[in-house]
């Protein structure tokens, strides 16, 4: 049996997406597509637009036959992290032989070559990195030159290969692959279409032009940009009052937290470290918006997209020793948020090979979280559930805004096209 695993946010599922899994499946026969996803807060430290169950029920209408939640204690993290956890997620499956990404190259031996040498980290690299961090590069210019060293300038533009994201997480996937020695074999697809952070409307626009649209009243123009079958369930959303989610609007929440946290208290938080908690602090005591928060908070070596994860910890009390054993135990479960007949199929087939524990109902995610003789899973889920109790406070509708929805909502099933 042949299995595609496919690793994504679809924040939203655009045309791209689907251009993406069609491409992919027409590679090999598979026997099935298995998305493991980001849930409702993604990678950048960002609030995803639309809950993850309507994100997985996008990808299902376009191809997908399974749609797994990548844990929360993951999917918010670095690249590195991201990918680990996602991996480890896919290969746990025991089904899973094939893993498909697109980046930005699609050249799959120059991002090899480039995950081996950061992989490796030997010393004539860490010194090439040092010494181009001490002349004052940022740490994405100073790698660049530390990989153009080792690599003897075989590979062309490896500057632009690595500040690319697609390339960021295929050179982290073929990297983790090598390190845990996990059997699943790579392939890229070419990204097609428009940039990352592009805002043009087009076809094949960027999830990134999709939100902007969304969150500034031009909705409808999302249309063009999405399959028809995931924009009606978008707009299904927003009529209803749960979408488009705004991060901005997590500002106040966050900022109450702030006023009420100890110094002492904050130093246990995951990446908090070098004093940074007294900035952070400051910051939260002066400002009053989520982006005048971030903004006062970045600095040369904190990017944006760190501090968003940075508060999103905060948020979350999301400790460093909680990091430790959930980095050493891996994913502990497969919380299951929707899949095709054929899905159903491949579900049962990892049933019976897999040792995860399978949550494909509300109740079982209830049963898992108030399990006392795992601690470390109880806790992996737990932090699932808060985010998810913390991202409906997101929602436009104030009627929206109940709790505890992972242990009342059931995974979505497509029975059709």
């Amino acid at each position: 049996m042949a299995v595609l695993g496919v690793i994504a946010e679809f924040n939203p599922f655009h045309n791209g997406h689907r251009y993406f899994i069609s491409q992919a499946g027409q590679t090999h026969n598979f026997d099935a597509v298995i998305c493991v996803m980001s849930g409702n807060f993604v990678q950048r430290g960002e609030a995803a637009i639309c809950n993850k169950w309507v994100r997985a029920h996008m990808a299902l209408h376009a191809g997908a036959d399974l749609v797994i939640e990548i844990p929360a204690c993951f999917c918010i993290r670095s690249a590195y992290y991201f990918a680990r956890g996602a991996l480890q997620l896919l290969d746990r499956t025991k089904v899973v032989t094939h893993l498909a990404f697109g980046s930005e190259s699609g050249r799959l031996d120059d991002l090899g070559t480039i995950a081996a040498v950061i992989g490796d980290e030997n010393q004539a690299y860490k010194h090439h990195l040092k010494s181009c961090l001490a002349q004052g590069l940022s740490y994405p210019s100073a790698r660049a030159r530390a990989i153009e060293s080792i690599t003897g300038g075989h590979l062309s533009g490896i500057g632009s290969i690595i500040e690319q994201p697609n390339n960021i997480l295929g050179i982290e996937y073929l990297r983790v692959l090598e390190q845990e020695r996990i059997p699943i074999k790579p392939m890229t697809i070419p990204r097609i279409g428009s940039e990352y952070k592009s805002l043009e409307v087009s076809a094949m626009a960027s999830a990134s032009a999709i939100r902007h649209c969304l969150l500034n009243d031009r909705g409808n123009t999302a249309a063009t940009m999405m399959p028809a079958a995931a924009f009606n369930l978008l707009q299904q959303e927003i009529e209803a009052g749960r979408a488009p989610v705004d991060t901005n609007n997590l500002g106040q929440i966050l900022l109450a937290k702030l006023r009420m946290v100890r110094p002492d208290h904050l130093r246990q938080i995951y990446e908090v470290s070098e004093g940074l908690e007294n900035r952070i602090l400051k910051a939260g005591m002066t400002c009053g918006t989520w982006e005048e928060l971030r903004n006062s908070i970045k600095s040369k070596r904190y990017s944006l997209t760190r501090i968003n994860r940075l508060l999103l910890y905060i948020l979350l009390n999301l400790q460093n020793r909680q990091i430790h054993d959930f980095d050493q135990h891996g994913p502990l479960y497969i919380h299951t948020l929707g899949f095709s007949p054929k899905g159903r199929k491949i579900l049962q087939a990892i049933k019976n090979k897999s040792s995860l524990r399978i949550l494909s109902r509300g109740s079982a995610v209830k049963a898992a979280a108030e399990d006392k003789d795992n601690e470390v899973l109880r806790e992996m889920l737990r932090l699932d559930v808060l985010t998810t109790d913390l991202y409906c406070l997101l929602y436009p509708q104030a009627r929206q805004r109940s709790g505890a929805r992972d242990f009342t909502t059931a995974p979505r099933l497509v029975t059709g096209p």
